[in-house]
């Protein structure tokens, strides 16, 4: 089927403002940045099927993202595919390790905790269980070889279970954090990562509907998001929409240079039923360890959770303070993220750093310019240039975009 005839932009306008207060459950719910930016191709059993396109109104880009803001869907169910493919170096599992210790799956933390679980998500292929009903009733399930890791939110608690390690956590949702927010599905979801891609949706974009598909057995219609700018890294991503519900099904993210997906996120089964209150239910297993928030907490701030009193992580109030002089230079798809980190000398990518530098320097590449010089380090999606005075910039852009934004910064 044709591409429909649709505005060739749109304002944020039609999308609505996400709640200013983030909920701790939510936070555990999403996969990075899932990065930012959680949340890719879906490798085995593709969730768009090849089974013809159905036959559905026209509507316009606007129209349709109108269709999406208004969704008031609060139940489901189903399986969802999500593989991710940032094109990162294989470090041996040495992400993982670094994930595990700083976020508290380590020793003296739990492999239970969800921020450390949910890394996992950031690569590769994985099939995930996902129940939601309503704001306060969320589960998602991760699917491994022998075993599942499950997060449940039910009511104030907040339930991780590894069965590989027959580990526990438990943690609460805070009361503080009601409105908008508690009406959002967990970004594990293709919803999620719609939301998200759709702010950025202004006069720098270019929004068509593509045509119809099917997926998980639904009839959906296929939006098309690109930007108009050249230095984005970012492609296109295709968000295929239920004609029903206004749900997000799938939500694939293409690189500009070509190739497979870097997020792929899609139903391969979905019910809008309400899920079986049973579904939310969760009690300990006999004889496994559990951990209470507030302990784990508690171990990370008394110092050596690593056994490298230099390695423990700071907390999230450091990190913010940190990043107070943090600045947007550019506009839409070519913004780049600024600050200055206060590290005399930059990153230790040189001669001067030994082995460390010398490791860090292969997995960069070295540039100058009018800012001096630096090591840029490369996904196929963002990329991060890091200074030898200590400044970093990032985005969703090109190496010499990166460059060129450091250059007028400077």
């Amino acid at each position: 089927m044709a591409p429909y005839e649709s505005d060739d932009t749109t304002t944020a306008g039609a999308t609505r403002e996400p709640g200013a207060g983030r909920r701790r459950a939510a936070r555990y719910i999403v996969p990075v940045t899932v990065m930012g930016v959680a949340v890719a191709t879906i490798g085995l059993v593709p969730a768009i099927a090849n089974s013809g396109d159905p036959d559905l109104p026209e509507i316009t880009a606007a129209q349709l993202i109108e269709k999406m803001a208004e969704s008031d869907t609060e139940r489901l169910s189903g399986t969802v595919k999500i593989t991710t493919d940032l094109g990162l170096p294989d470090l041996g599992g040495l992400e993982s390790s670094l994930a595990s210790g700083a976020l508290g799956g380590g020793e003296g933390g739990s492999s239970a905790d969800p921020s450390a679980k949910l890394t996992e998500l950031a690569s590769g292929t994985h099939t995930l269980r996902v129940a939601v009903d309503g704001p306060d009733r969320q589960k998602v399930s991760l699917l491994e070889n022998a075993a599942e890791y499950s997060l449940i939110h039910n009511g104030k608690d907040v339930w991780g279970y590894d069965s590989a390690s027959n580990e526990v956590y438990h943690g609460t949702a805070d009361e503080s954090d009601e409105g908008e927010d508690r009406k959002q599905q967990p970004p594990a979801t293709p919803k999620g990562f719609a939301e998200e891609a759709l702010k950025a949706v202004d006069d720098t974009t270019s929004v068509t509907v593509d045509g119809t598909a099917q997926v998980a057995g639904r009839d959906a219609y296929k939006l098309v998001v690109k930007p108009k700018q050249s230095g984005s890294t970012v492609g296109a991503i295709s968000i295929a929409v239920d004609h029903e519900t206004g749900t997000p099904l799938k939500f694939t993210l293409t690189p500009a240079t070509g190739g497979a997906a870097v997020v792929d996120v899609g139903f391969t089964k979905v019910s809008f039923d309400r899920p079986a209150a049973s579904t939310f239910d969760f009690t300990p297993p006999k004889g496994a360890k559990v951990t209470e928030e507030g302990a784990l907490e508690d171990g990370k701030k008394g110092g050596e959770p690593t056994g490298r009193p230099e390695a423990a992580p700071k907390s999230e109030e450091d990190l913010s303070k940190g990043l107070d002089g943090l600045k947007v230079l550019g506009e839409g798809w070519n913004s780049v993220a600024a600050f200055d980190t206060g590290a005399e000398g930059g990153l230790p990518t040189g001669s001067e750093g030994g082995d460390l530098g010398g490791f860090l320097g292969s997995l960069g590449d070295q540039v100058k310019g009018e800012f001096g010089t630096g090591t840029v380090f490369s996904t196929r999606l963002v990329n991060a240039l890091f200074t030898e005075d200590g400044k970093v910039y990032v985005g969703a852009v090109t190496k010499d975009a990166l460059v060129k934004a450091a250059n007028e910064a400077k």
